[in-house]
């Protein structure tokens, strides 16, 4: 599987990636932006890319900001291998753990953090807009990338 890291150049290529996976896309203009701020990074998963991730890393911990999956290619180990991109980028630059917010209502990829290592650290009520009213709960994950090494 081709895992690329992504500059501002590949912001339109993140946001329509996103734009598949969520019901409140962000917008090329904010991939943009944040691919500027020191300790944002990117990855682009498969060739033609089928999925993202966007992560940040400040004060030793890295913060995965968004990671997404087009439908069809879902289920086929893109999350994962980009998520073991990005937890090796935050080892790398000395990370010692690692926060994500997952909505409630999917659980594979709750299932796919856990697999991974992270456990659960608080809930966020009502965190997740999902449209005509609806909302969904945030987990928070987190993953002590210390005592992963250990």
């Amino acid at each position: 599987m081709t895992i690329t890291w992504t500059t501002p150049a590949d912001a339109a290529t993140l946001a329509a990636i996103h734009a598949q996976a969520f019901d409140k896309p962000w917008p090329a203009s904010d991939f943009d932006e944040l691919l500027t701020q020191k300790g944002v990074f990117g990855a682009l998963a498969g060739d033609p890319a089928q999925g993202m991730i966007l992560c940040r890393i400040a004060g030793g911990e890295m913060e995965v900001l968004t990671i997404a999956v087009v439908g069809p290619a879902r289920r086929q180990g893109l999350a994962q291998a980009l998520m073991a991109a990005a937890l090796g980028a935050a080892r790398q630059a000395g990370a010692q753990s690692v926060l994500l917010e997952v909505g409630t209502d999917n659980p594979p990829a709750v299932a796919l953090y856990e697999r991974l290592g992270f456990a659960r650290a608080g809930l966020r009520r009502g965190y997740y807009d999902r449209g005509a009213g609806r909302r969904a709960d945030a987990l928070v994950m987190r993953l002590d990338l210390v005592a992963q090494d250990a």
